[in-house]
């Protein structure tokens, strides 16, 4: 049973939500500000955050970031808002996915198990047996699913710890952003593209000495991404 923490304000969006969840047979917690979220996340203990973004006092942009800086759980964003730049920064503040309200109870249903499935150590058991790699001044170890540079730990979001994994098991191959897609997000529709470009900046911000200038997460131009330097 999965544990779903809903953080929004609409009684009535909540109460609907709330009966789809459960129906699908999610135990869930409900509550209607950003500051009553922050605090069930402590006393509720989620496996995934349902986060509106129209919220009273600290709104989900906030929330988001502040869940993201204190913890990996997989966050959905659930909003009215649906222009690609609203998406584009809820996801660049941390979340795994965005669907955009009214939506029905299987579409959210559907979205979360995808986010789970991400969040899941799929790959654990096949990597057991490879110890750390090292690249330059980063560290990824497969088995134990943590990243370092200098030695220091970088905490990533499970999908940035997933397109990690994914493009670095592969260093000399070129992702296309559909490719990534289907393979580290597990669905394919329009518009999606954004979702590998926002993740491929956030990663960029906590591996990169210098984002502007990655050594790590390369973009070949007309192609899509890599593991490591380009060659000539």
């Amino acid at each position: 049973m999965t544990r779903v923490l809903l953080i929004e304000d609409d009684p009535a969006v909540r109460r609907g939500v709330v009966l789809g969840l459960r129906r699908y047979g999610h135990e869930t917690e409900a509550v209607g500000t950003g500051e009553d979220g922050m605090e069930a996340l402590a006393d509720f203990a989620p496996d995934l955050v349902l986060l509106d973004l129209m919220l009273p006092g600290m709104n989900g942009l906030e929330v988001c970031r502040g869940i993201r800086e204190a913890s990996r759980i997989p966050i959905v964003i659930l909003s009215a808002r649906g222009d690609d730049m609203d998406v584009v920064i809820g996801l660049e503040a941390g979340a795994d996915d965005y669907v955009v309200k009214p939506a029905s109870g299987a579409l959210i249903e559907a979205r979360m198990r995808a986010v789970l499935r991400r969040v899941a150590p799929a790959q654990a058991e096949t990597d057991a047996s490879r110890g750390p790699t090292a690249v330059g001044a980063l560290e990824i170890d497969r088995s134990a699913l943590c990243v370092r540079k200098h030695g220091d730990d970088v905490p990533l979001a499970p999908s940035e710890m997933k397109l990690l994994l994914f493009l670095s098991a592969a260093p000399v191959q070129t992702f296309s952003r559909q490719q990534l897609l289907e393979d580290v997000w597990e669905h394919s529709y329009y518009g999606d593209a954004r979702l590998v470009d926002a993740c491929v900046m956030r990663l960029r911000a906590k591996i990169e000495d210098d984002p502007r200038h990655p050594m790590y997460v390369q973009t070949v131009r007309g192609f899509g991404y890599r593991f490591g330097p380009v060659p000539a």
